[in-house]
């Protein structure tokens, strides 16, 4: 009997050694994804403008030790401006995805708490900014308010909050079935009051997640949007405006030009995309668990 009791117990230590193991690697997985953005972030700020001034004797050269990213038709080191770009599109990424995500927490309450109209109303709305296809909708918003860094960031604010605004609708209607909820009601407590301190608590774990998942949405809709003329000028180092000028060289034999900005673009969405993830299973009380 007592060999039996031990074993079980040495089982369920193990059991816990390996969650907690599991969870401490997702947490370290998380702490080094953020250094890696934060380092890229911080060295396009601290990056002199000097080091991307036009050089016409290193125009066109290929990758090398002194270059890892070869040089560009002005002599400008691409290394140097793809870590710039990236910082750009991880400043108009952060702004971008934190103003979409308020809107969505602000409209998926409000969905979900206020009359049945309004319910009804934004679900509308909801379809309506989903039904139009999003590069179209980019474009016009963007032109319409002048282009540059300005049509950007409102024009990728006010088309990704759809998603996130239709989750957090659904987790406060299923928080507002509860039965603490309706004791409080029954309490004599406002509306308001139950909002603000019985479901708003609940909705940061999803707020949180949906906001760093958004983050890879926004850089690639940012720089499609540079790409095709609509978004960032040609003066600032955006990846988007580099990948663009790259296509008139790409039929000479000049790869490396759209090569590295492009793979780097792309490990930093994947990047961002495994930081949501992760934190999801740390912070998410649906996930968690698994």
């Amino acid at each position: 009997m007592n060999q039996t009791t031990d074993s079980v117990r040495s089982q369920q230590s193990g059991l816990k050694r390996t969650v907690m193991n599991r969870r401490t690697k997702l947490i370290f997985f998380v702490v080094l994804i953020f250094v890696v953005l934060s380092g890229i972030y911080l060295a396009g700020n601290i990056i002199s403008d000097d080091l991307i001034v036009a050089d016409f004797s290193q125009k066109g050269l290929k990758p090398s030790w002194k270059h890892p990213f070869g040089t560009d038709m002005l002599g400008r080191d691409m290394l140097v401006r793809t870590i710039k770009g990236l910082s750009v599109s991880i400043t108009v990424g952060t702004v971008a995805s934190s103003v979409s995500a308020v809107i969505a927490l602000i409209v998926g309450v409000v969905a979900a708490t206020g009359a049945a109209w309004m319910d009804n109303f934004i679900n509308w709305l909801i379809d309506l900014v989903m039904g139009i296809p999003h590069t179209v909708l980019l474009i016009l918003i963007s032109f319409a308010c002048g282009k540059g860094l300005k049509g950007v960031l409102i024009g990728v604010a006010v088309t990704h909050w759809t998603g996130l605004a239709r989750i957090i609708r659904s987790e406060v209607l299923q928080i507002r079935s509860q039965q603490y909820i309706e004791v409080s009601r029954k309490l004599g407590h406002s509306s308001w009051w139950i909002t603000v301190n019985h479901i708003l608590p609940h909705m940061i774990p999803q707020f949180i997640i949906g906001l760093i998942l958004m983050f890879p949405h926004v850089i690639m809709h940012e720089s499609s949007l540079t790409f095709l003329g609509f978004g960032l000028s040609p003066e600032q180092p955006a990846v988007g405006i580099i990948l663009s000028e790259s296509m008139k060289y790409l039929s000479t034999g000049m790869w490396w030009l759209a090569f590295f900005p492009g793979l780097m673009l792309v490990i930093i969405v994947l990047l961002f995309d495994r930081l949501g993830e992760n934190l999801k299973k740390i912070i998410d009380p649906y996930s968690s668990h698994e």
